[in-house]
């Protein structure tokens, strides 16, 4: 079924209580839309039931004799109780719409003291960033300021200049 926005931004907001910026955010963040932008969730209800039952299916097929039901799952989800989970599974499980991470954070390989792996290291950063996702990367390998390096500038700009790279692709 598809929802109008004014009707998703009115349910939503007495699912919240009145509360404008919860509402704007997960109207604008974690509502289920089709590649049209269509909405496909009326509120934070619905959204906990497509998680449920996605986990559910893990639980079927992973969890033995400990696994949880949908009804368990949806349970410890619903009205964000006992379950608030991240941005990223709110927004990606289930969705089949989108090409998106699921971690909303993730740590990348240092990269090596040579110019190739520090833009290896950006283009995965932008790579990761296009799905939805955090990352972080350590550059305490890089040469520091000032350090030698066989170039035309006989000293290193240091890792701080990267670290600029890194914060102009993100």
């Amino acid at each position: 079924m598809i929802y109008l926005k004014e009707e998703i931004e009115q349910e939503t907001l007495k699912y919240f209580n009145d509360d404008h910026l919860a509402t704007n955010v997960w109207v604008t963040k974690y509502a289920l839309k089709d590649k049209k932008g269509n909405f496909l969730e009326k509120t934070p209800d619905d959204m906990h039931k497509r998680l449920a039952k996605e986990f559910a299916k893990i639980e079927k097929k992973f969890g033995g004799d400990r696994s949880l039901s949908y009804d368990q799952i949806y349970e410890l989800l619903k009205d964000f109780n006992y379950i608030v989970p991240q941005g990223s599974p709110m927004m990606g499980i289930g969705n089949n719409y989108v090409d998106v991470s699921l971690p909303n954070c993730v740590v990348v390989d240092s990269p090596e003291d040579n110019m190739s792996s520090i833009m290896e290291s950006g283009k995965q950063l932008a790579n990761l960033y296009k799905k939805r996702c955090g990352v972080g990367v350590d550059i305490s390998k890089l040469r520091p300021e000032g350090a030698s390096v066989s170039n035309a500038a006989g000293s290193s700009t240091g890792a701080w200049s990267f670290a600029d790279f890194y914060s102009y692709i993100t």
